[in-house]
């Protein structure tokens, strides 16, 4: 389909503009930006042609501008695809903003396929445009950087050896159906639908007292396991049995290699969340971290501790966020495991220099991110207040007096601010947990969430700037 970075304006459109409609200031600060962002249109426009034959001809679709902005919209109002079509197609001041006009909007799931078609470089490569941009205006100057972590959650439901189990059964059994339905058959010959009894063995151990888990867990433990190794093995079973086995059409042959490539799937976390079970339950065993699966939806999810009191246990990943004084997220990333936080600060001054052409003078963070190296580098490389409380062991009298003057404190205080900055992007831009599917949608949710702060937080400055210069005047 036709993938261009802007439409041409109809009369409809120009007849709208002259209506006087105006945009709450914020977006209407956006808008401004935007406009004069070509590059950023045009790294999203390359991200909708990639992997198209032909994407000059066939119908019209919509354009890089138009998604671009409806990303922004949807982060910014913290809205779902549903909702944020709505609003778009009741709101004229909406339509102006996405560029829509008098266009008709397209369905909900129209702006889910364009948006997964973006990459979590390109959203990078956009953030770090737009920081640039805000350095070019003189919005930031760098003197000043705050660094944290924080986890992100998946969409899971709290992983226990029995759910996760049962999961694999109903979801198994689920898919040997549809596969059965796209055969048309009413089912395939071998093939037990087991998943009644596996449901009441998982209530069964849920419902258990502990004095019950300590006398029946591993015998009913050891029948939800069996009951899990005949599905997969079963399923295994029914997919060499109808391997050779075709549609009566193109739809039917695309339903049967879909079901297959799911079952395959499901049938390879299946094995894995088994010999987990089997090895920490029934055989006592502690299985590492990075053998552990937490999920078969979002087998990516990661465990993370953090010493937290409410929270011991998150599940998820943990990002890296690293904000500059006027409340731009400079530097973010999405990590794998469970790192600590000691290892960012070497690399979160050579992003800061790449972005500023300077490092920072005022450089803060947690205690999570001490150690003796860390202060060193800091200060071999010139940031004039390294703000990192020292973590465990006795003070020096000289550490003890750094940490006591009032440089040191002022910039504990504005390392506080990045805590507000975490809880703006949990709550207003729907960071806290991520409902898409997969490690690069997950990596993808995060920069969307980045760049809507950014956008919002440039349009504060500007706005703030312009009513300054007016007052001047």
């Amino acid at each position: 389909m036709p993938r261009l970075a802007t439409r041409q304006i109809s009369f409809a459109d120009w007849e709208l503009t002259l209506q006087g409609l105006r945009l709450e200031p914020v977006l209407q600060a956006i808008s401004d930006f935007l406009d004069e962002q070509e590059e950023m249109v045009e790294r999203v426009r390359c991200d909708l042609v990639r992997g198209l034959k032909k994407p000059g001809s066939g119908r019209n679709g919509m354009t890089a501008e138009q998604i671009l902005r409806s990303l922004v919209l949807m982060r910014v109002k913290n809205w779902d695809y549903r909702e944020l079509r709505e609003r778009i197609a009741d709101g004229l001041t909406l339509r102006q903003f996405t560029d829509f006009n008098c266009q008709p909007v397209p369905k909900h799931d129209a702006f889910n396929r364009s948006f997964m078609r973006l990459t979590p470089e390109t959203l990078k490569v956009i953030n770090d445009l737009l920081i640039r941009a805000a350095v070019d205006l003189g919005l930031e100057d760098g003197a000043k950087l705050r660094v944290d972590t924080t986890v992100v959650q998946t969409d899971i439901h709290y992983p226990t050896d029995s759910t996760l189990l049962w999961d694999v059964v109903r979801v198994v059994t689920r898919w040997v159906g549809r596969l059965a339905k796209a055969l048309k058959l009413r089912r395939i010959k071998g093939f037990r639908n087991r998943t009644r009894s596996a449901r009441r063995r998982m209530q069964e151990i849920q419902r258990m007292t502990t004095r019950q888990r300590d006398e029946q867990q591993t015998r009913t433990y050891s029948a939800l396991i069996g009951i899990a190794e005949e599905v997969v093995e079963s399923a295994c079973t029914a997919l060499k049995t109808t391997r050779k086995i075709r549609g009566n059409d193109l739809l039917a042959d695309i339903a049967l290699e879909e079901a297959r490539r799911q079952i395959e799937h499901f049938c390879g976390l299946g094995e894995r969340v088994i010999d987990q079970a089997r090895r920490r339950v029934l055989q006592g065993q502690q299985v590492p971290t990075d053998e552990k699966i937490y999920s078969i939806f979002e087998p990516h999810t990661d465990l993370i501790k953090r010493g937290k009191v409410r929270t011991p246990v998150e599940f998820g990943h943990k990002v890296f966020l690293a904000e500059s004084a006027q409340g731009l997220i400079t530097q973010y990333e999405v990590l794998k495991g469970n790192p600590t936080d000691e290892i960012h600060v070497l690399p979160s001054l050579a992003g800061h220099r790449r972005t500023f052409g300077l490092v920072p003078r005022v450089y803060s963070s947690d205690r999570g991110f001490f150690s003796e190296d860390n202060v060193a580098a800091c200060v071999q490389r010139d940031v004039k207040v390294v703000c990192i409380p020292q973590r465990g062991g006795k003070k020096t009298p000289d550490r003890e007096a750094y940490e006591k003057s009032a440089d040191f404190k002022e910039a504990q205080r504005f390392r506080a601010g990045i805590e507000g900055r975490i809880s703006v992007l949990f709550r207003g831009r729907g960071m806290k947990r991520c409902p898409a599917e997969g490690a690069e949608r997950f990596e993808l949710w995060v920069a969307a969430a980045v760049l809507a702060n950014n956008l919002m937080t440039i349009a504060a400055l500007l706005t703030k700037r312009s009513s300054r210069r007016r007052r001047a005047a």
